[in-house]
């Protein structure tokens, strides 16, 4: 991108109003508005003007990009939040504004916004949202109105190229002389292009209103000339003018929203990086299945618009303070002269307390050394073993965050999850490093041991943790971070949704630690095995010893008995924690385990099972296997975890009940729910009143601080300050007992009101025997659902009429409308165990249609 901009002669037109007809466009919104430009020369725009004509909150003022016009905005214009005027106007040349004889430059751009914002009246308060190169040209008039502005709302754009990148490359295709003039001015290929990008696909009369404008060479000029203003060069004239915004951009000191489309493949990873480091205040929402248009691919944008103004200049909710916080995260100083094992690999392998303690800080003075800094985010690509264990407590030392994304999730899947959490590091082993290209993960690479020559120049390996504990041997390890530090983003297992990530602070990883600690009264003289990697890696931080069995993580189902067994022997195992899966199959291969094996398991003193519902005769069964094994089961999620506990004999003494018992909820931790409306939706008051069933609402201590990246996702507890909804349904009983009976998403919305699934599912196991698991559905319209069983089982689809009768009888008093069967249920990646009843109910829906 180098030499003269391409330049294309531009036919002059006045400025008209839009055709009639086009969809989503009201004709009484649009008004031409003559404006004096620099050179004295009055010019005519096209804007879209409505709301409150008094503006007593202030203005939007949305401003589009290329090869757009102010329809972007036609929704927000529709809907603008009470007291709010919303302004949509075309660029001169673009959309119906007036086409000029000559090309327009940014700044000239840039002047043209504030002389019609001037002969509008506008006079602030003023939010600017933009999109795609209205984005730097907002900002502009942003910079020039201090006085007015009072917030920025950006969509997909970049006001810079970072270093890393010499721009986007569909842009600078287009800016190439030639193809500027093939695909931009000569042909529609450009403006058909853009609005091609979204998905789902944007409907035909859609993406004609989006072109319409632009059905000729002529008409295209503006465009083709707004490509080539776009100064990717040094040396371009507008690249001062450019610079000047965008070094200006930090000092604007107002609230800010970015709302982005990852799947852009105009503005990447790298520029909405840039954005958050130019205006670290803003609240983020990734929309993850939006692309390039997001306010097409995110239709709903509006009402997070309103929402989010109308909580400008509002406090967060305090949190609430833990007073038996441990003193730091990392207490390995207190047994930094133990020899014995503090973490018990496969294969023998063993690390020591002091070991660890030692190796630890040394490396996370090596890390500080080499420029990992405190709250840097740094993602571990490390499979769960010693050096996961090191990796982790060292980053953690250095004060950084530790970023983690289930290996079950796929490539693509934990790239996309990774990419959001905006890295500055990676430390992987061999193959991390080489899937971290493919992912697309931003940040250096650190080795967890020195990489082969081949490995660190495909990977761009610099250094190892081995090379940084060799730098770091002597140096003083930096401080402890405090509890208001962020330590660490986990990603949920993406069973009801993409991925999200979980922020946690420090105090908040302590404060779960701590309660962890009391209520399963853990001393320093237990030993826990982990089939589940991360509460092993919690074991140093509980001060206990730890182990994973020799077994598939990402598959909890592959765990063996004499897997089991044999981690326990390796540490003389005290506590286990698994997945319901994988104690099923502990439970189905118990016949192979040794006279030794079963003397070694015969030691457990407490087992924890969660993830999903664990049924009491899977627990009795396994009282076999564990004789004198305390069972419990506790609930809660990646973003609380653990929030109420319930043991076997509390199970087997609460009887069969309409869902799954959880249990009390345990110290400092508060429960209500929101019952649903007939519509499923869950936004009234909070109730604790006993048989309420409603959706869960929880508080505590140990609560997640946010979602990462997910401004909207945080909104949705807004109602309750302090509180997480965690998407599942249920009741409290008349003994303080909790009940889960489903998921909010997988409520069934019938004409008599919502069913939850659980319960149903209850019935109808019990009916029909342990060997078959049922899954409750809804099929059809929201209103209007039917209930559709769904068993699994060899037989074929439709089973026989005393199997579908035996079904409904017990499913009584909720109709079934029909019963199915499978082979095998859909589940969760992580856990391997919640039936994903959203892929079934599809399924459900597509076999009673005969597709």
């Amino acid at each position: 991108m180098t030499g003269r901009p391409f330049r294309p002669r531009s036919r002059t037109a006045p400025a008209t109003l839009p055709p009639a007809g086009l969809p989503g466009l009201d004709p009484s919104w649009s008004r031409l508005v003559d404006v004096v430009d620099a050179d004295g020369i009055t010019r005519t725009f096209h804007v879209l003007d409505a709301g409150d004509p008094d503006a007593p909150a202030g203005t939007l003022l949305c401003v589009h990009g290329n090869p757009t016009w102010s329809y972007l905005w036609r929704r927000l214009v529709a809907d603008p939040p009470p007291g709010w005027r919303v302004v949509a106007m075309d660029h001169l040349g673009m959309g119906w504004s007036e086409r000029l004889p000559h090309a327009r430059t940014l700044a000239q751009r840039v002047d043209d916004l504030g002389r019609l914002t001037d002969a509008l009246g506008v006079t602030g308060p003023v939010v600017t949202v933009a999109h795609d190169w209205g984005g730097i040209l907002s900002l502009g008039w942003a910079e020039r109105h201090r006085d007015q502005l009072r917030g920025v709302v950006l969509t997909n754009t970049a006001v810079h190229q970072p270093t890393s990148s010499k721009g986007p490359i569909l842009i600078r295709l287009a800016h190439r002389r030639l193809l500027n003039e093939l695909t931009v001015h000569r042909t529609p290929l450009f403006v058909r292009t853009t609005t091609a990008l979204s998905r789902p696909k944007l409907p035909a009369d859609v993406r004609d209103a989006f072109s319409r404008p632009y059905p000729d060479t002529a008409s295209r000029a503006a465009v083709s000339e707004f490509v080539a203003d776009i100064p990717f060069a040094a040396g371009h004239p507008s690249r001062p003018g450019l610079d000047r915004i965008a070094d200006a951009v930090p000092t604007l000191d107002v609230p800010a929203l970015l709302l982005w489309g990852p799947k852009d493949p105009v503005f990447l990873e790298e520029h909405l990086r840039d954005l958050r480091r130019r205006l670290p205040q803003a609240d983020v929402h990734r929309y993850e299945r939006a692309g390039h248009l997001l306010p097409e691919d995110a239709p709903g944008y509006p009402a997070v618009v309103h929402d989010w103004l109308s909580q400008l200049g509002s406090a967060p909710p305090a949190r609430r303070p833990d007073p038996a916080l441990p003193p730091t995260l990392t207490q390995l100083h207190l047994r930094r002269d133990d020899t014995t094992p503090a973490v018990v690999g496969t294969a023998g392998a063993a690390i020591s307390w002091a070991d660890l303690h030692r190796r630890v800080e040394a490396i996370a003075a090596g890390l500080a050394a080499a420029g990992v800094r405190p709250g840097h985010r740094v993602a571990l690509l490390v499979p769960p073993s010693i050096d996961l264990t090191v990796a982790l407590y060292a980053v953690w030392r250095a004060g950084a965050v530790i970023v983690v994304a289930d290996k079950g999730l796929g490539l693509r899947g934990m790239g996309r999850a990774l990419r959001s959490a905006q890295l500055d590091h990676v430390v992987a082993d061999t193959a991390g490093l080489l899937a971290a290209g493919p992912m697309r993960l931003p940040g250096s690479r650190i080795a967890v041991r020195p990489p082969s020559p081949v490995v660190a120049r495909l990977s761009g390996a610099r250094t190892s943790l081995a090379e940084l504990e060799r730098r770091g041997a002597g140096l003083p390890a930096p401080a402890e971070p405090g509890p208001e530090a962020e330590a660490a983003v986990l990603f949920t297992s993406g069973a009801t949704g993409p991925a999200k990530g979980v922020r946690y602070r420090d105090g908040q990883v302590r404060a779960q630690l701590a309660l962890i600690r009391s209520t399963y009264q853990l001393t320093p003289d237990d030993r826990i095995v982990a089939a589940f990697a991360p509460f092993a890696l919690y074991g140093p931080a509980l001060g206990i010893p730890s182990a994973v069995p020799d077994t598939d993580v990402t598959q909890p189902g592959t765990l063996t008995a004499a897997a089991l067994a044999d981690a326990a022997a390796r540490i003389a195992g005290t506590v286990v924690f698994a997945s319901p899966a994988a104690l099923r199959n502990v439970l189905a291969t118990a016949g192979d385990l040794t006279d030794a094996q079963r003397t070694v398991l015969s030691r457990v003193r407490l087992l924890m099972s969660a993830g999903a519902p664990v049924p009491a005769a899977l627990l009795q069964s396994l009282q076999k296997v564990l004789p004198r094994a305390d069972m419990h089961t506790p609930y809660g999620m990646t973003e609380a975890l653990p929030l109420t506990d319930v043991s076997l004999p509390e199970i087997l003494e609460a009887g069969d009940g309409d869902g799954v018992c959880v249990g009390r909820p345990l110290a400092g931790v508060e429960l209500a729910v929101v019952p649903p409306d007939r519509a499923g939706h869950a936004d009234g008051e909070l109730t604790d009143a006993v048989g309420a069933t409603g959706e869960i609402w929880a508080r505590a201590p140990h609560l997640r601080d946010s979602y990462d990246a997910l401004w909207v996702t945080d909104r949705a507890a807004a109602a309750h300050p302090g509180w997480h909804r965690t998407g599942d349904v249920g009741h409290r009983d008349a003994a303080g007992r909790w009940w889960i009976e489903g998921r909010t998403a997988h409520l069934v919305l019938t004409d008599r009101g919502p069913v939850t699934p659980v319960g149903v599912e209850q019935r109808v196991q019990r009916a029909l025997g342990d060997d078959t698991t049922a899954a409750v559905v809804g099929v059809g319209p929201a209103g209007v659902q039917q209930v559709v069983v769904v068993l699994t089982g060899t037989g074929p689809v439709l089973p026989d009429l005393g199997l579908a009768d035996a079904v409904r009888a017990a499913a009584a008093p909720v109709p079934v409308a029909a019963v199915l069967v499978r082979e095998a249920l859909p589940v969760d990646i992580r856990h391997n165990s919640k039936i994903d009843r959203t892929a079934l109910a599809a399924w459900a829906t597509d076999t009673l249609a005969g597709r």
